[in-house]
């Protein structure tokens, strides 16, 4: 109507022509070169030189003189550049969208442009569908995530295996092994599929799978998992799971299958259009027949036009999201932000998370009095020096870092997934587990027994030593909680939100560190696949879940979560991939500062939508009153954005108290 009002028939009739092979476009032949040239126009470079001929129509407006630069106004330029890649999003969701969703902010705005050329007002017609260019640069800015495949997941499956048949080792692809074939695996290689021990004995790195910070023994009748890696003797084992039915493959499926839950956030302006757009039409087609002026129910549509209400969430995000950087966590996307601003519970894995992943001797306990600490370390780590196990690395580190004497011993002897045993010095020592002490035929006093029983209860490895045919003492070793983690607790707690631990540590170890750090609710012994369960149990109960992680095995679990975040320094790339947001120097303590920072965002995007709607709101009753032309409705519509910016300009300056 208020087109027809300005234009001749013929006009109308081309503009629907031009319309109607738009649509054309979109729906065949035309559609990818249309597309890439919207996309061409819609870059910062292109957006940049909109912004410039819109400057340049500014200036006649504000000195009242007109400008012969150029031969035609300048805002046309604007309105080509920032108004077609505008108009092409609006008809494409015409086209393209169902129901109510079909009706968006570019159609209303387009609607907007038009009107305005139509009655000659080209810099309302440049300014709206400029500030909506700056919007939707600014939205991709901060929702771009670059997104890396599963490769780093399907490395770990070996492409090869060594199978027993006919009594013949024969080295065939990890494909074609079957489900009951003997499957051998030598000391570093990785295991190509799940299975039972059957002979031998070792000890396996199942980090992969369970997270655990130390290798497991295994013995005859253990199971043993595809992509986990043995570290020290050979074993044979009886394929269980093979091919897709293996443990590191179905931990590839999950997360395939959590990646494609997750669903992309939906703009809040066009959410807001869906209703905003029938209500501009009909309050400028009720301005118009009440007051005969089509000035005024152009203005509408302009002040009308939800440009701020656009910016409000891109620039909120974009401010906090750099803000994080400068603290050394990296977002990924707005939309995690705003996830995290609405999380209660926060789920931490163990290993790596609220401990260093580092093994190191916490316990010397000795049962001589005529030996110290200082030298029952320095005789273990005589005894270990050749060990290539952790625990014994660990203990020669500490020795060395002690300047402890470390002898050469003159006979050394490993016996994989039990302990060692070397001769030097006119020592004859054992040291290793407590099976392995008792079947060297040395027994083990209710002394050295209570203190096993006190060292597991607290989440410790222990190494028992024995010399001369009796137990000498103790080495236990533990991983290394961080310094932070129990203060980052403390502060989760003081902001309403409940912290859980799930690892695939033992029981034991994990209620060991959980109270520690000051966490109630602990859920131990867990594969993959039940810190998913964990997880979604979690959410059916009204709770928008964290994941914190830091390892292969925390991946389906960080992406089954609301908002995951992966420790970026020693974390896995698999973790990092699959989480939202990285910790850069794996300082936990930065949680509760994520926490925070998601709040105020989201407390920033309610104040700038709730602004900007206030200010549409009197900027439709001035153009009412005729108080604001389309020009003028144009600069306060303008200012809105601006305020909206402003905000978030604060965001991004405002300090972090604990």
């Amino acid at each position: 109507m208020l087109l027809v009002h300005t234009w001749k028939s013929k006009d109308v009739y081309t503009f629907k022509l031009i319309l109607w092979r738009w649509c054309f476009a979109i729906n065949y032949g035309g559609y990818s070169v249309l597309k890439r040239f919207c996309d061409f126009l819609s870059r910062l470079p292109m957006t940049i030189v909109a912004g410039a001929f819109l400057l340049l129509d500014l200036i006649p407006h504000i000195t009242g003189k007109s400008s012969n630069l150029l031969p035609f106004d300048p805002a046309w330029v604007t309105v080509f550049i920032s108004g077609i890649p505008l108009l092409y999003l609006a008809l494409w969701r015409v086209v393209h969208n169902k129901g109510i969703s079909k009706i968006s902010s570019a159609l209303l705005i387009s609607i907007a442009m038009f009107a305005a050329i139509a009655i000659g007002d080209l810099f309302a017609a440049g300014e709206v569908v400029f500030i909506m260019a700056i919007g939707a640069l600014l939205e991709e800015a901060t929702t771009n995530r670059a997104k890396k495949g599963l490769k780093n997941l399907i490395s770990l499956v070996p492409a090869k295996g060594r199978i027993i048949r006919d009594g013949k080792e024969e080295l065939i692809d990890a494909g074609k092994i079957e489900k009951g074939d003997v499957v051998r695996i030598l000391p570093g290689e990785t295991i190509p599929v799940d299975g039972v021990v059957i002979s031998g004995e070792t000890s396996i790195d199942q980090a992969v799978i369970t997270g655990e910070s130390l290798p497991v023994d295994k013995s005859v009748g253990d199971s043993v998992f595809c992509g986990t890696i043995n570290r020290f003797g050979a074993v044979d084992i009886t394929a269980t799971n093979v091919g897709e039915e293996s443990s590191i493959k179905k931990l590839i499926r999950m997360v395939e299958e959590a990646e494609k839950k997750q669903a992309p956030m939906q703009r809040i302006a066009d959410k807001a259009a869906s209703y905003l757009v029938p209500v501009a039409l009909l309050i400028a087609v009720l301005s118009y027949a009440f007051s005969g002026n089509i000035v005024t129910a152009v203005t509408v549509l302009v002040v009308f036009c939800p440009c701020a209400l656009v910016l409000a969430t891109p620039t909120a995000i974009m401010a906090a999201i750099g803000q994080a950087t400068k603290h050394g966590v990296i977002i990924k996307s707005g939309e995690a932000l705003e996830k995290m601003g609405k999380v209660d519970t926060i789920a931490f894995d163990k290993t790596g998370t609220l401990t260093y992943g580092r093994l190191e001797v916490s316990s010397i306990l000795s049962f001589d009095s005529a030996i110290s600490e200082d030298e029952l370390l320095s005789i273990v780590s005589s005894a270990e020096k050749r060990s290539e196990h952790p625990l014994g690395k660990a203990i020669v580190a500490s020795a060395e870092a002690k300047v402890a004497k470390i002898a050469e011993p003159t006979l050394f002897r490993m016996n994989a997934g039990k302990g060692v045993y070397a001769e030097f010095e006119g020592h004859k020592l054992f040291c290793g587990s407590e099976k392995f002490i008792e079947e060297n035929g040395i027994g083990i006093r209710d002394e050295v027994k209570n203190a096993l029983t006190r060292l597991r209860n607290e989440g410790k490895a222990s190494v028992i030593v024995a010399d001369g045919g009796k137990c000498i003492g103790i080495i236990a070793l533990s991983d290394v909680i961080r310094s932070e983690a129990e203060k980052m607790i403390s502060d989760l707690k003081a902001m309403n939100t409940r912290a859980v631990l799930l690892t695939g540590d033992n029981a034991k170890t994990a209620e060991y560190f959980a109270r520690q750090v000051g966490i109630s609710e602990v859920n131990a012994e867990l594969l993959p696949e039940e810190k998913v369960n964990a997880i979604e149990k979690l959410q059916s109960e009204n709770h928008k879940v964290c994941m914190i992680g830091d390892g292969v095995n925390d991946a389906p679990a960080l992406k089954s979560a609301d908002v995951s975040v992966a420790m970026g320094n020693m974390g896995s790339d698999i973790a990092i991939d699959a989480a939202d947001v990285a910790l850069i120097s794996d300082d936990i303590s930065k949680i509760p500062y994520l926490k925070w920072l998601s709040n105020e965002a989201v407390k920033t995007i309610k104040i700038s939508i709730t602004l900007s709607m206030t200010i549409n709101f009197i900027a439709i009753v001035l153009s009412l009153m005729e108080v604001l032309t389309p020009t003028t409705g144009a600069l306060v519509h303008n200012a809105g954005s601006c305020f909206v910016v402003l905000i978030a300009a604060l965001l991004y300056d405002k300090k972090y108290k604990e």
